[in-house]
């Protein structure tokens, strides 16, 4: 299950760039809580506790419960929706918290974990994954957030696709997807397995191709008549 987050925040009482501009100067990050039908909250959280919790590899998809100063309850359970980066220097610009209940039903992404390789014949020939699919986008409990989804390739070999319908989800999860059992993954062969393929099929077309009847050319028999009568 995935874990949860604690952040401290301050409610922001001016907003527009330039606001927001002086606040990330101040190490702050400019954030919003909505959802449930309350009224958005305009907060700002710490830039190296942000940083720290993003570096995590699991924030999308954790629970942040934000303790927010001066506001009353205190705590707001959320889920973390959108973080805007800088396009240069990486750092956070923006984040959206998605105000949540304990046992909300919430659509996550959840990231894909492929196990079983030494049983999987397809790379032991030396095929190579190709992962279609870098996370599963899951409908579950909010208290129930599962870290990884561990999707197995044991007995899958070159040409082999692995669906969705193979994956085995944790209780209480369903694919957000349901109108197609669409594709996570296929095994597929190196470059090199696959020009051998190509030359053995096209040497194998030639060799097929029935050899071209001889022809005589015009006047030929004619010529050779010719030569009989002299």
């Amino acid at each position: 299950m995935s874990e949860q987050l604690t952040l401290s925040a301050e409610t922001r009482e001016r907003a527009g760039k330039g606001a927001s501009r002086a606040m990330r100067r101040e190490g702050r990050v400019p954030a919003v809580i909505y959802g449930q039908k309350q009224d958005p909250i305009a907060i700002h959280v710490e830039e190296k506790a942000l940083v720290k919790a993003l570096s995590g590899g699991h924030f999308m998809n954790s629970v942040v419960m934000i303790d927010v100063a001066g506001e009353t309850g205190g705590q707001a359970r959320t889920l973390p929706k959108d973080v805007q980066f800088h396009p240069v220097t990486d750092r956070p610009l923006h984040v959206d918290f998605l105000r949540i209940g304990e046992h909300s039903k919430v659509t996550v992404g959840v990231p894909i974990k492929f196990v079983d390789e030494e049983q999987c014949r397809g790379l032991k020939r030396g095929g190579v994954i190709n992962a279609v699919r870098h996370e599963l986008e899951l409908v579950c409990d909010a208290a129930e957030i599962p870290d990884e989804i561990q999707i197995s390739l044991a007995g899958l070999d070159i040409g082999d696709s692995l669906h969705i319908s193979a994956v085995t989800l944790p209780e209480g999860a369903e694919s957000a997807i349901t109108d197609r059992d669409f594709t996570i993954a296929t095994i597929v062969a190196p470059s090199g397995l696959k020009m051998e393929a190509e030359d053995a099929a096209a040497a194998e077309a030639e060799a097929e191709e029935p050899a071209a009847a001889e022809v005589p050319l015009v006047g030929e028999d004619q010529g050779d008549d010719k030569a009989e009568e002299a």
